[in-house]
């Protein structure tokens, strides 16, 4: 053993010297980490190993490489990348336009080269934040089974199918929620414009909430529109700028889940119309309200069924749930969310008819501060007693009566899926000018409670009084669940 200098040991006794020898033991360095760091000292040795460096070490020199700034490094990995899937999202927050840049330009190199590398099999650049699993599992940071990973290298192809290489996809999340384009999505955009022969631009996930149509479309038309699976719209939108949308929108032939909400729009005048494709340029001329054009317009859009939807805090008229239930493309809802929209002045038999459509395949239903009454639950019931896949309903802030609380118990006892259930606090908890009474809430929730009993099926339920008694929030959390546990025979 080397001997230390006196004035590093005046301090070190036996016992904490004893200590950091230990320690040195027990955490040395890993040969994986040693290689990485050996290799990244010199571009040249790193260039020359790629080729038959064990595919093991590929991740974990690649995110040395990346952190490292290693640009020259991270670009020739790039193109001997021996994975199908690159998912550079998983690595950073934020796309950082350096590395982002570095992997574009080796992406260049890849797709201009005629004879690519035999050790690279990348089709897919993932910069979605997703794709962690991939880089712990390869780090050692993880024992997930890696013959399950989607990253796991695929075979060598045959030079017939070199030659025919599938164009390379760039999968993205949109969040469309700046006036103008950032620096990362302008570089990105103008990078694949250039390359859509050779590349696509895939995005499963689009959220509109603050960006002028202009640059949406801009957006949309370097996107495969057929990738798109959910769309949220939240933005002040005029008849022309919907109509402009719904042309993308009916282009979206995989489209499971749309969500509007809420989406308000000025009084159209008649130069706004005019600016409508004349094949909906008719239906303008009938003077729809704004609600009533999104429920019969774009539905019929659509090329697939929807899997879920939702259409809040939006002002709609029978007509409006009618076109909805008509619709072809909501007969396999698996979500429903009508919430925000009133229909205190409805006729029942349209909700009835709605759900008549989606009682096979419904699973979650929220119709909260819809206005709901007595009468139109009742209506309903039948139908919902026939939802047997449901397994969440909401019907918090609607007036209901205790009598008719107990038949929606009671008519919902039989959904064998139906295991959250969120309603109103009944109206006889309240005064007449709405003040909520405690104690009499108390009394009803024994009630229901009872009623639970008489059934004999385990259930859990939540009463939400309006407002909440502890912090004035609409729907009430804080109450504790309305709980029956049946027990079995001795």
């Amino acid at each position: 053993m080397r001997h230390l200098h006196p004035c590093q040991t005046s301090d070190l006794g036996p016992d904490s010297f004893s200590c950091r020898v230990k320690m040195s033991v027990q955490n040395p360095s890993r040969l994986l980490d040693l290689a990485g760091k050996h290799l990244l000292r010199d571009d040249a040795l790193a260039f020359s190993a790629l080729e038959d460096l064990p595919t093991e070490l590929f991740p974990h020199l690649f995110m040395e490489a990346f952190h490292g700034r290693h640009i020259e490094t991270l670009k020739a990995m790039v193109q001997a990348w021996p994975f199908v899937r690159l998912p550079l999202g998983g690595l950073i927050d934020m796309p950082h336009m350096g590395p982002l840049q570095a992997v574009l330009e080796a992406l260049d190199g890849l797709l201009a080269q005629k004879v690519r590398s035999r050790r690279c099999k990348l089709r897919v650049l993932d910069l979605r934040d997703t794709g962690q699993n991939f880089w712990s599992m390869w780090s050692g940071a993880s024992s997930y089974e890696r013959s399950s990973s989607r990253m796991a290298p695929v075979a060598e192809q045959s030079s017939t199918a070199k030659r025919h290489l599938a164009p390379l996809k760039i999968f993205m999340d949109l969040c469309l929620k700046k006036r103008t384009l950032d620096n990362f999505l302008t570089y990105l955009l103008r990078w694949v414009e250039q390359r859509k022969a050779s590349v696509h631009l895939c995005c499963k996930k689009l959220k509109i909430s603050a960006m002028p149509m202009d640059n949406v479309v801009k957006i949309l038309s370097m996107v495969q529109l057929d990738c798109i699976q959910e769309v949220q719209v939240n933005w002040i939108w005029h008849l022309s700028t919907l109509a402009t949308f719904a042309s993308f929108l009916g282009k979206m032939s995989n489209l499971q889940r749309l969500c509007l909400s809420p989406i308000h729009l000025s009084a159209f005048t008649k130069q706004e119309q005019d600016h409508l494709p004349f094949v909906y340029h008719q239906y303008a001329t009938w003077h729809f309200s704004f609600q009533e054009l999104i429920v019969w317009f774009l539905p019929r859009c659509l090329k697939s069924p929807l899997n879920n939807l939702s259409i809040t805090n939006c002002w709609l008229t029978e007509s409006d749930l009618t076109y909805l239930s008509q619709s072809p493309n909501i007969s396999q809802l698996k979500g429903l969310d009508l919430s925000g929209v009133t229909m205190t002045d409805f006729n029942p038999e349209i909700l009835h008819v709605l759900l008549e459509k989606v009682e096979a395949t419904l699973q979650e239903l929220d119709l909260d501060l819809c206005g709901i009454t007595d009468s139109q639950l009742e209506a309903i019931l039948p139908a919902l007693s026939r939802c047997s896949q449901l397994r969440y309903f909401s019907l918090c802030e609607n007036f209901l009566s205790m009598a008719v609380m107990e038949k929606l118990l009671r008519h919902t006892a039989g959904l064998p899926c139906l295991t959250q259930e969120r309603y109103p606090a009944p109206q006889e908890s309240y005064r007449s000018q709405g003040v909520l009474l405690e104690g009499r809430l108390a009394q009803l929730r024994a009630q229901l409670l009872e009623v639970l009993r008489d059934l004999g099926r385990p259930r859990i339920i939540w009463i939400s009084p309006s407002p909440c008694l502890h912090c004035g929030e609409n729907i009430c959390y804080h109450l504790d669940p309305i709980v029956y546990r049946c027990t079995a025979p001795a």
